[in-house]
């Protein structure tokens, strides 16, 4: 084939925008300027616009797209996020008030040469030792006490510490729009009508309402749960992974902070109901609150009972978004793609939407064929990203197996058989040693190791402490313990706080 391909992304909101801004610039830097890029928006298909967390490896899209963070910060009403807050996971509330919380933060654990601090912090007394990220992570209380993880006068996108951001995901969707725009994308507006597909099974043409038939080399599906390419189309089977994460609906909302003032978490704060959970973010002007719940466990009504009960008030009007939680098992079929929601969504706990959506645009990009048949690298992809969306599965439902609650949804999880087959197995051996390197294939993995430490042991799962090494003396260990501790309280002495930050940057 001679000349540049085209692709054509049907879709807007954040998936097809972030796809549409990271091909445009990826081309561009390797020398492809002339791909052509279209972005049909059907204003059919809407977009589901509540707030965003989101995970790390944002900071280094964004980076890549060319987008200034302060203007970012600015345009998306976002804050820093640092990590997560699990409250009442591991038990109830009890009668006399008293909760359990643990954090998941960003930062890695410290790790040195001088003493094996995870061994260390295991062979510890169960009953009098600190909780695991608080003794391991500098990161704890910085987040905790809503700090941000730098200073406003520190380089874009770099931080002593790592961070992602909570935003406003239509604001955000407008400034990848913006982006793409400048890098050369086309934008179409027009109603999807419908698609043809050739004798070869592959799409032949989209059809729309006032410019009649579109085609291209690649068809991208960012068309969200509705998946009108990958799935109405082509008919790619879905793999419904509802009796593993048993969560399918979310009543979400936007309030106002009771004063301009009012302090902004440095945390997702996620706290466990008798059929799931809330979700809590701060963004600039409002927080973002929503209730997770399990459909089979809990109806409509309840769960807005417990949205009242956590926001103080009824003066909201909470949106119902319903999702069967699974992933299509072919991704990307013939010449069409699916990236976000069409391919799949699990749930909201650990920010995995949009991360699942730049998995997706990097190995596009990467595999992309300039020449050659176009579904050349399917069978690579469709592996990649079935195996990506398994070892979240299991992540996720890490965070619900371990629960000591007493009601159905939390016994449900518990159930053995309720776990997949890899995390039982996983699990079994995690009671004699924490979990390692050799557990995991890293193209498939979206969390490290110390990801699963800070679940595992905020949950007070027990694991045997592994053999030290001769230089590891407890007295070694009991120092860098302190100066962890140390460091935390310099750090939140020291740093300003989220919303202290923003107001310096004028966002």
């Amino acid at each position: 084939m001679t000349g540049a391909r085209s692709i054509m992304i049907v879709g807007a909101g954040t998936a097809g925008w972030l796809t549409a801004a990271y091909l445009a610039r990826f081309f561009a830097l390797a020398g492809q300027g002339d791909m052509s890029i279209t972005l049909l928006e059907s204003p059919d298909l809407g977009i589901i616009g509540v707030g965003e967390g989101t995970f790390p490896t944002i900071r280094g899209t964004l980076d890549f797209l060319g987008i200034d963070e302060t203007a970012f910060l600015r345009a998306t009403s976002a804050t820093f996020k640092q990590g997560i807050r699990f409250d009442d996971w591991l038990h109830a509330p009890a009668p006399d008030g008293r909760r359990h919380h643990y954090v998941h933060p960003f930062e890695a654990p410290l790790q040195t040469n001088d003493a094996d601090l995870l061994a260390a912090w295991l062979a510890q007394d169960s009953a009098t030792r600190l909780p695991f990220a608080q003794a391991m992570s500098i990161q704890h209380g910085v987040a905790l006490h809503g700090r941000a993880p730098k200073r406003p006068e520190e380089g874009a996108y770099a931080a002593p510490l790592s961070y992602a951001y909570h935003f406003d995901a239509t604001k955000f969707a407008a400034l990848l729009r913006d982006r793409a725009v400048e890098l050369g994308v086309r934008h179409l507006t027009d109603h999807l009508t419908g698609v043809e597909r050739g004798e070869d099974g592959k799409i032949a043409r989209i059809l729309t309402r006032d410019r009649g038939p579109l085609s291209a080399d690649l068809y991208i599906d960012c068309t969200g749960f509705r998946a009108e390419l990958i799935g109405r189309a082509l008919g790619a089977p879905f793999r419904s992974v509802r009796h593993q994460l048993f969560t399918d609906r979310a009543l979400a909302c936007k309030i106002p902070y009771d004063r301009p003032d009012a302090p902004i978490q440095s945390v997702t704060i996620a706290a466990a109901h008798e059929a799931g959970w809330t979700w809590d973010i701060g963004l600039e002007g409002a927080r973002g609150i929503g209730c997770v719940y399990s459909s089979a466990h809990m109806d409509e009504d309840g769960a807005a009972k417990i949205l009242r009960a956590h926001i103080g008030h009824d003066r909201f009007q909470p949106r119902l978004i319903p999702f069967d939680p699974g992933y299509r098992e072919a991704q990307w079929i013939g010449n069409c793609v699916a990236v976000g929601l069409s391919g799949g969504f699990l749930e909201p706990l650990e920010s995995t939407g949009i991360l699942l959506i730049e998995a997706a645009v990097a190995m596009i990009a990467e595999l992309f064929p300039l020449a050659g048949p176009i579904d050349a690298p399917a069978s690579r992809f469709n592996q990649l990203m079935v195996g990506r969306y398994e070892r979240i599965v299991d992540f996720l439902k890490l965070h619900y197996c371990l629960s000591r609650r007493d009601e159905p949804f939390w016994r449900d999880n518990a159930d053995p058989a309720s776990m997949p087959e890899s995390l039982r197995a996983h699990l079994d051996q995690w009671r004699y040693r924490p979990p390692g390197r050799f557990d995991f294939t890293l193209d498939l993995e979206s969390f490290a190791p110390f990801n699963y430490h800070y679940i595992l042991y905020g949950m007070d799962y027990p694991t045997m402490p592994p053999p030290r090494p001769a230089t590891a003396s407890p007295r070694a260990a009991d120092r860098l313990f302190a100066r962890v501790q140390s460091y935390s309280d310099q750090a939140t002495r020291d740093l300003p706080t989220n919303r202290a930050f923003l107001e310096e940057i004028g966002a």
